[in-house]
């Protein structure tokens, strides 16, 4: 009698460890639904150029597995919170320059081929593929982790994560949604897979490479390939890439870089837009409502639902306070990366940058304890909430947008880096990224706008475009100051609860946009941009200095777009 027969004999819960090498599957004493997975899994990898005969491989090993070996073999820590801490090493964030998709017959027609996404040939991929294996091949362990991306089942994808790593193992646990035993052993072919060897270095001299990092997307082969780089977001993004060529292409349902959330009490979901900085997570976090979840979705033909499994958290100046659900999402299986701690308590230390300012926490979504789990509301949405932080104290505090409008403002994509958020960053600086997603974009923007514009007319949504930036002067202005967070709240709220959208409006020149006279709990002069600077004749100026930036930046799309779309920005 085998072990396993023994523990399920007393009644002890068990799992299968998924342990694949070869002398486990010859184990005679193995039970035969062990033998019959471990099988097929070994004739799998054998094919992909594995060598089974000295790899061991662990799939869809448990966090306290995971924990183990990454505090064994890479230096992890465990945090005084319970989270574990590990490092990407030289790479802080992603490398978008050195990110390409593979230029073949069955998706050239479909990408939007150029800077954010650099054509790769065929041969060069195979090229790095093999490197990848090759090193993988060297290594005592690697960790295999299969999930799901999207929360629909009519929508999501299998996805096979093969690595070198412990902490990125857990990562993608936390990332992707997890599935249950029974859907495990019934996972069958992945849709889609990521080698990420990312310890080991891309060969600079391989045609068409200007690094030694490489992060490359196959569609034809649905494989990506991670060198050079062992920053786990990668591989996050990497997912949503895929997602958003495979949704639109494939399934025909419009994916969004975008935060959602549903009402408690009526079921109203809203979707929210906005660059880092803009007040994204911070809004889309209401007691009064639950997270469907904080990055990624499809809008589809039956409602909207969640990428991922998890939320991927920036970190820095983090406090119990300001943000008390990410704060306490930090428990054992969460991951905290880069982030520094004190050697003896192992507190980290949140406001620490000296490793990068782009701290970041991995975490189930049911971490968070007003989530919506499963994260799918078969419901069409009922609000859009597109969020910018003007610096230059133009932008009223909140519009409501046409279609067209709509369109406009998601291709533009506007928000502004103010002074000290980077180096060299002296004065306001306007940021435009298209659909609010432009690194991760693979079709061409046009085509998600329009997409979002025939589902708001077909759905009656309404759009609002909703400032959290300075008020009654520019930042760094005596009378500038940002608009205080109760007031963006208080907005907020009465989109929510319907007020917004019966109150009186009027326009706002220059930027055409229809603005509210009134909104309960926000002062009346504060909404009105040109009644909250006292110093009109600036206000003025910044006014046709921030039109004139858009105009220019739209410039690139507006031969591509409908004239109603063009008509729909500022006009100077």
């Amino acid at each position: 009698m085998s072990a396993t027969s023994r523990l399920r004999q007393l009644g002890t819960p068990y799992v299968t460890p998924h342990i694949l090498h070869k002398s486990y599957a010859q184990d005679a004493d193995a039970d035969d639904d062990t033998v019959h997975l471990v099988g097929k899994q070994i004739e799998y990898f054998s094919q992909a150029g594995f060598d089974m005969s000295k790899l061991t491989l662990k799939r869809n090993a448990s966090p306290a597995q995971l924990y183990e070996d990454a505090i064994r073999n890479e230096g992890a820590i465990i945090s005084s919170s319970g989270a574990l801490i590990n490092f990407s090493g030289k790479k802080t964030g992603r490398s978008p320059k050195d990110k390409r998709i593979v230029f073949e017959e069955t998706s050239k027609d479909n990408v939007w081929w150029g800077s954010v996404n650099i054509k790769m040939d065929e041969h060069t991929f195979e090229i790095n593929r093999e490197r990848a294996i090759d090193y993988l091949n060297t290594r005592d362990l690697v960790y295999v982790f299969d999930g799901f991306a999207g929360w629909d089942p009519r929508y999501r994808i299998k996805v096979r994560v093969v690595c070198a790593r412990a902490y990125h193992a857990l990562f993608m646990n936390n990332m992707l949604i997890r599935p249950t035993e029974e859907e495990l052993a019934n996972f069958g072919e992945p849709d889609f897979i990521i080698y990420n060897a990312g310890q080991f270095p891309a060969n600079r001299f391989t045609k068409g490479m200007s690094s030694t990092t490489s992060v490359e997307i196959n569609f034809k082969r649905m494989e990506m390939v991670i060198l050079g780089t062992e920053y786990a977001g990668e591989m996050k993004k990497g997912v949503f890439s895929v997602m958003h060529y495979l949704q639109p292409v494939k399934f025909g349902q419009l994916s969004l870089h975008s935060s959602a959330n549903v009402g408690i009490e009526n079921g109203d979901v809203t979707l929210f837009f906005g660059l880092s900085g803009t007040g994204k997570t911070t809004l889309s976090a209401d007691p009064r409502r639950q997270l469907i979840g904080d990055d990624e979705h499809v809008w589809s033909d039956k409602g909207v639902f969640n990428i991922e499994g998890g939320c991927y958290a920036k970190c820095i100046g983090l406090s119990a306070e300001k943000e008390p659900e990410i704060f306490n999402a930090i428990r054992f299986g969460s991951i905290l990366e880069n982030v520094v701690y004190d050697p003896i308590t192992r507190k980290p230390d949140y406001d620490d940058v000296s490793i990068t300012e782009n701290t970041r926490c991995a975490y189930p979504i049911d971490y968070i304890p007003n989530a919506h789990v499963p994260s799918v509301v078969d419901r069409q949405p009922s609000n859009i909430i597109m969020l910018t932080c003007d610096a230059f104290g133009v932008l009223p505090p909140v519009s409501r947008l046409t279609p067209a409008q709509a369109s406009y403002h998601f291709l533009a994509g506007y928000t502004s880096k103010t002074p000290g958020t980077e180096d060299g960053v002296l004065e306001p600086i306007p940021t435009f990224s298209t659909c609010y997603s432009a690194p991760f974009l693979v079709l061409h923007p046009n085509r998600y706008a329009s997409m979002l514009a025939e589902r708001m007319a077909k759905h009656n949504v309404n759009c609002w475009l909703i400032n959290t930036g300075w008020t009654g002067g520019r930042f760094g202005s005596p009378a500038g100051r940002r608009c205080p967070l109760k007031f963006t709240r208080a907005i907020v709220d009465s989109v929510h609860n319907g007020t917004l959208a019966q109150v009186e409006f009027e326009r706002f020149e220059v930027f055409n946009l229809d603005i509210p006279t009134s909104v309960p709990g926000v002062p009346s002069e504060l909404l009105n941009p040109s009644h909250a600077w006292t110093d009109k004749e600036a206000f003025a100026r910044e006014v046709r200095k921030l039109a004139g930036m858009f105009i220019k930046a739209f410039a690139v799309y507006e031969n591509d777009v409908d004239v109603s779309v063009r008509a729909a920005g500022p006009q100077v």
